[in-house]
């Protein structure tokens, strides 16, 4: 049987309202009082329930995590940064895979409301207003990560998607390149699907391009997807030089199926992908991409959530700089 905070109190000589004090980093007791309360908490392997302890400081000391992938390489870089700020800060982290749609959202966000998590961060998928409605009713802080609110008061961390992928076309424009095709995602994401086709789109015409010649095909965001949208794309435009995959996988998915069709990799096709993913060093040749500081964006998303719990402070949107890394993928045109 677990031992229960009686038996710490028994063990070291004191009541249970002293041991809750020390566990919970309350003043009122001796050096000396919180040495034996320790040292019996670990001679009898005590774990404070985290419920428990938060009839007592108002907090379980635990955020929740939404994901509509989590197995992918960019869920996995964000909840790194999540991870690393909850433990510098005593937080633990539950993470929930939400599917693709989002169509487990409501469950999870009923479960996170019975496990009394202190706040939760959102990563990806649109906020629709019943999971705000549902989140306004839980009163706790959320912030949303690689997405973007219109609700005032939920802030989000996130690249500026359109310029992200205005720059990505600018330079593919600036290496030459007159015929560039894109593989998106889908028109209708609002999040990273109309922004990034409207900043491609936005740099061609101020670079005198014709968009309309310019094709666009969806890729799902996935290698597969990528993989079909790039073979369907050199199919009805071989004469693109260069394509802009607003997504690593698919850019990758992009580079396999030249590789396969005969194309050479940059020599006949430039690819450059978006997202920076640990993938695009390994991909051969090293794929030219867009970065998303993704780490990062994990860690600035949990710092705010953080703050905003500990503080009560309202924190504000930001959007955090990307770059383009020049690897292997694009070639020059003269």
């Amino acid at each position: 049987m677990s031992a229960t905070i009686k038996d710490v109190a028994k063990l070291a000589g004191v009541s249970v309202a002293t041991v809750s004090r020390v566990l919970n980093d309350l003043p009122g007791y001796s050096e000396e009082t919180r040495a034996k309360v320790l040292n019996a908490v670990t001679e009898l392997g005590y774990q404070p329930n985290a419920i428990a302890r938060g009839l007592v400081n108002k907090r379980t000391q635990t955020i929740g995590v939404l994901f509509p992938s989590v197995s992918s390489a960019f869920s996995s870089e964000i909840l790194h940064g999540i991870e690393e700020a909850a433990q510098e800060h005593g937080y633990s982290v539950v993470v929930c895979n939400t599917a693709e749609d989002g169509k487990r959202t409501m469950k999870y966000l009923q479960v996170l409301r019975e496990k009394q998590v202190d706040g939760i961060i959102l990563s990806s998928g649109v906020l629709k207003e019943e999971y705000y409605e549902t989140l306004r009713k839980m009163g706790i802080p959320v912030v949303l990560v690689a997405s973007k609110s219109e609700y005032a008061d939920i802030p989000y961390v996130k690249v500026d998607d359109h310029q992200a992928a205005y720059d990505a076309c600018t330079y593919l424009i600036r290496q030459g390149h007159r015929r560039i095709g894109m593989i998106s995602g889908p028109a209708h994401d609002v999040i990273a699907g109309e922004p990034r086709i409207a900043g491609f789109r936005a740099a061609l015409a101020d670079h005198g391009l014709p968009v309309d010649e310019a094709p666009v095909l969806d890729g799902r965001f996935s290698f597969a997807g990528g993989c079909k949208a790039a073979e369907e794309l050199l199919r009805q435009a071989p004469e693109v030089t260069a394509v802009f995959a607003a997504g690593d996988e698919m850019a990758i998915g992009v580079i396999y199926t030249a590789l396969r069709l005969g194309v050479a990799v940059p020599a006949q096709l430039s690819v450059i992908g978006y997202d920076n993913l640990k993938l695009a060093e390994m991909s051969y040749p090293p794929l030219t991409t867009v970065a998303q500081p993704l780490a990062g964006m994990g860690r600035l998303a949990a710092s705010k959530l953080l703050t905003r719990i500990e503080t009560g402070q309202p924190e504000a949107s930001e959007f955090v700089p990307h770059q383009v890394v020049e690897r292997g993928t694009v070639s020059r045109r003269e």
